[in-house]
C-alpha cells in the first residue's frame, strides 16, 4: 500500500469514528418541534379558550381552520407561540394585540359611527374589519376614512354593494303591528314556554300571531332590547303551548337543539329564515358593531357569509344541534351574496333568563366551552368553533318556512313573503306599512 492509499484509508477510518460518535447523539435528540394537531371544531375551541386564558396578554385571537381541522392562535412572541405549539396548534406570531383590536373598534365608535358601516376584529388577518355599504359616500366616506386612515395597520376598510338594514321578516312566520318576523328558537321562561326573536320585531308590536290575519294569537312580547342589543323574548299566551326545542330544515325533517354555543370564527353554520329557506356558511367576525342608519347602532353581534334577504329577521342561526344566532340584518342577497349579522344567542339567554333545550341549557356568563355542558347544563366559559357539522344548507324553497320552531303547534300561515318586506332608510320593523307592503319610516 503506498503512502497516498495508506492516507486515504486513515482518513476513512476517522470518519467511521467520528460518525460513530456523532450519529448517536443526533439521533438522540428531543428537540424536535411538535406536529400541530387535526382536531374537530369543538377540541379546537376548548384548545383555543385554554390556550387563550393559559397566554393572557400574550394570545392575540384565535380561529378554526376548517381546511386543514388545526386551531391556528395568534401569539405576540415565539415564548407564547412554543405554548401553542407544545399543545397542538398553529402558532402564529402578529403585530397587533388583543387590546389594541379593541382599542381600535372604540376609536371607531366614538368618531367613525357613519350609518351604514359595520366592523369586526377578524383573527386571519389581525386587523379590525370595516365595511361600508353603498350609502356611505361624500362626506360620510371622508369622515369613515379620516378616522380609519389615523389606523394604520390596525385597520383595513372594504365596501359592500349592498345597504345595511334590518331584515324586517323571517323565519317560522309570526306576524305583529303590521310587520312580519321570524320565530328563532323555542326557550323555557321559569316553567313556562316562549320564544326568542329579533328586538328590531319586539319593538314593532306587543303582541304576535301566527297568521296575518290576527285570527290566531301566538304570544305576548316580554322583553325586547333593539338598538345597542336586538332580541326579544316572547311569551306564548297559551301555557301549553307545544314548543319543541328544534328548527324545520324545510325538507321534512327537523335539527333538535339541545343547547347554545358561542360562535367563533371559523365555525360553520347554518341559517333559516322563511323567505330564502336554507343556507350555510362561516362566522367571519365577531363583536361585531353595525350602523343600521337613523341612529339604530347595534353591538356585540355575529358576522358571517351566510346570505339573507328582508324576512329572515329573526330566524335562527346554529350549528349542529346548538343554537347559535338571531337574525339580525345586513347587505346584498342569496343570489350574489353579503355580509349578515346576528344576535348572539347566549347574551339573550343571559339577559332574559330564558333557557334553550329540555331540561337545561342554562348559560353561565354567556360562554360555553366547544358546546359541551358541563355539569348540570350550566355552561363552561369560553368560545366556541361550532360543532362543524350542517344541518340542511340546501334551500328547500316551496315557501315552506324556516327558522326555529313551529309556533302555534306547527301550523304556519302561508309561506309566501307578505308585502315587499323591503324597509325604507334601513329602519326596523314597524312604522305604518306602505300600500306596496314596504315599511315606512
Amino acid at each position: 500500500m503506498n503512502k497516498r492509499t495508506g492516507a486515504i484509508a486513515g482518513a476513512g477510518a476517522i470518519a467511521v469514528v467520528a460518525a460513530a460518535i456523532i450519529l448517536p447523539n443526533a439521533n438522540a435528540s428531543t428537540d424536535e418541534e411538535p406536529s400541530p394537531k387535526a382536531l374537530a371544531p369543538r377540541a379546537a375551541a376548548q384548545l383555543g379558550s385554554a390556550l387563550a386564558d393559559d397566554l393572557g396578554q400574550d394570545a392575540a385571537g384565535w380561529y378554526f381552520d376548517g381546511d386543514s381541522s388545526r386551531l391556528v392562535m395568534n401569539v405576540l412572541n415565539e415564548e407564547a407561540a412554543d405554548s401553542v405549539r407544545e399543545k397542538g396548534g398553529v402558532a402564529r406570531v402578529v403585530e397587533n394585540s388583543t387590546a389594541e383590536l379593541k382599542s381600535a373598534t372604540s376609536t371607531l365608535s366614538d368618531g367613525a359611527s357613519v350609518p351604514g358601516t359595520a366592523w369586526s376584529i377578524d383573527p386571519r388577518t389581525n386587523k379590525v374589519v370595516v365595511t361600508a355599504d353603498r350609502t356611505v359616500t361624500g362626506t360620510k366616506w371622508d369622515t369613515l376614512t379620516s378616522a380609519t386612515d389615523k389606523m394604520d395597520g390596525l385597520v383595513s376598510v372594504k365596501r359592500s354593494a349592498g345597504e345595511f338594514k334590518p331584515f324586517a321578516e323571517g323565519g317560522d312566520a309570526i306576524f305583529g303591528g303590521g310587520s312580519r318576523c321570524s320565530l328563532g328558537f323555542n326557550v323555557d321562561v321559569q316553567g313556562a314556554p316562549g320564544f326568542l326573536t329579533a328586538g328590531h320585531c319586539g319593538n314593532a308590536s306587543e303582541t304576535w300571531t301566527s297568521d296575518e290575519a290576527g285570527n290566531e294569537p301566538l304570544g305576548t312580547v316580554a322583553d325586547s332590547q333593539f338598538p345597542e342589543s336586538d332580541f326579544a323574548l316572547v311569551t306564548y299566551d297559551d301555557p301549553n303551548t307545544e314548543a319543541p326545542s328544534s328548527v324545520d330544515l324545510q325538507d321534512g325533517t327537523q335539527q333538535e337543539i339541545t343547547q347554545a354555543a358561542e360562535a367563533s370564527v371559523g365555525m360553520e353554520v347554518t341559517r333559516s329564515g322563511s323567505t330564502t329557506g336554507v343556507f350555510s356558511g362561516t362566522v367571519t367576525g365577531l363583536d361585531a358593531t353595525v350602523n343600521y342608519g337613523n341612529g339604530d347602532i347595534v353591538n356585540g353581534l355575529i358576522q358571517t357569509d351566510v346570505c339573507a334577504e328582508p324576512g329572515d329577521s329573526g330566524g335562527s342561526l346554529f350549528s349542529g344541534d346548538a343554537a347559535v344566532g338571531l337574525t339580525s340584518g345586513g347587505s346584498g342577497d342569496c343570489t350574489q351574496g353579503g355580509e349578515t349579522f346576528f344576535q348572539p344567542v347566549t347574551a339573550a339567554l343571559e339577559a332574559t333568563g330564558a333557557e334553550i333545550g329540555a331540561g337545561g341549557g342554562e348559560q353561565a356568563g354567556g360562554d360555553q366551552a366547544g358546546g359541551d355542558q358541563a355539569g348540570g347544563g350550566e355552561q363552561a366559559g369560553g368560545d366556541q368553533a361550532g360543532g362543524g357539522e350542517q344541518a340542511g344548507g340546501d334551500q328547500a324553497g316551496g315557501g315552506e318556512q324556516a327558522g326555529g320552531d313551529q309556533a302555534g303547534g306547527g301550523e304556519q300561515a302561508g309561506g309566501d313573503q307578505a308585502g315587499g318586506g323591503e324597509l325604507a332608510g334601513g329602519e326596523a320593523a314597524g312604522g305604518e306599512q306602505a300600500a306596496d307592503g314596504s315599511l315606512a319610516p
